[in-house]
């Protein structure tokens, strides 16, 4: 049994929660929160137990942390799990800006203990098999990327003033993909993007509604396209044409069912959130994470791939401002 820690006890880490109690080779010793109360509804629930935050890094009764935690915390938190020996799983992103991911990705890896960034979407079952067909050469020589990530709707402002912007918060988990999917690291990005679901949020510089298009090593494009509203159900899909074919990861429908009559078809709509959609990678990623601690693997989604999505959103980010196409530095 691997203990486990669970660092944060928000939405995000009520979803982790539930994933660690039920898995089987798991044992979720405690939680930790800055808030005691809420940490005490969560523990409540899964029959374990409050943690302070000596308790969540003690390596006497703790194997791995979970960091679920809000994101100005996560450097420090990945910084005491190293410093204690501590495998640990962290949600992205690894710190609020580029330079300090860096530092404390040397640092974690440096202390050689096992760490992965929570990228979930890598566990799609659909998404999988498309990087499958890829990587087989099924599609031939990639030539053209197309990734949706659409939102169903438009996140409180309070959150949105603080998430490091459309290209930081959402988008960087398709930046993620177009890296793991083509196999190379995007040389280029350029950007467009509106705010045009509630102007306001251009007041503190973010956008809801953006392209991003990518230019990878060999010559191929990526391009995506990000939205924070739909009004249709929450809408994610990939697709890779190759120089031989194309494959296809398609949006998901809450149901097959269509019925059919003389005013048209009538068919199951989209997922109402994206956590419906994406509900089921989360168990997924731990188990692969809990694969790795046990076989003495290295973790499948490493710090250093945080580290270069987040460089590829930090490019992204500068090109929207200036409107041309940026060259992606690498640390």
């Amino acid at each position: 049994m691997q203990r486990f820690a669970l660092i944060g006890a928000g939405f995000i880490g009520t979803v982790h929660a539930a994933s660690l109690a039920a898995h089987p080779d798991v044992d979720l010793v405690g939680v930790h929160d800055v808030d005691a109360s809420r940490a005490g509804a969560l523990a409540a629930r899964y029959r374990t137990r409050v943690l302070d935050e000596a308790q969540a890094f003690d390596a006497s009764r703790i194997d791995a942390v979970f960091i679920a935690s809000s994101t100005d915390t996560h450097a420090r938190h990945l910084r005491a799990a190293a410093d204690a020996g501590l495998a640990v799983l962290c949600e992205k992103p690894i710190a609020a800006d580029l330079a300090e991911a860096v530092a404390v990705a040397d640092h974690v890896r440096a202390s050689a203990v096992p760490a992965m960034v929570d990228f979930n979407r890598r566990y799609d079952r659909d998404h999988a098999e498309l990087r499958r067909v890829v990587a087989s050469g099924g599609v031939g020589e990639v030539e053209l990327i197309q990734l949706t990530s659409r939102g169903p709707s438009l996140p409180p402002l309070d959150y949105l003033r603080y998430s490091g912007g459309q290209l930081r918060d959402q988008t960087v988990h398709f930046f993620d993909l177009a890296r793991w999917i083509s196999g190379q690291d995007p040389v280029a990005v350029s950007v467009m993007g509106s705010a045009l679901v509630d102007p306001a949020i251009a007041e503190f510089g973010d956008v809801d509604t953006s392209v991003a298009t990518l230019t990878l090593p060999s010559g191929a494009l990526v391009q995506i396209d990000s939205v924070r509203r739909t009004g249709y159900g929450y809408d994610e899909r990939i697709e890779v044409m190759g120089s031989t074919g194309l494959v296809e990861s398609r949006r998901q429908r809450r149901g097959n069912v269509a019925r059919y009559g003389s005013a048209g078809i009538l068919a199951d709509g989209l997922s109402e959130g994206w956590f419906e959609r994406v509900q089921n990678t989360y168990a997924a990623t731990l188990s692969a994470f809990v694969a790795a601690l046990e076989n003495g693997t290295e973790p499948p989604v490493t710090l250093d791939d945080g580290v270069r999505a987040q460089a590829i959103a930090e490019a992204a980010s500068r090109a929207l401002t200036s409107r041309r196409q940026e060259v992606i530095a690498y640390p």
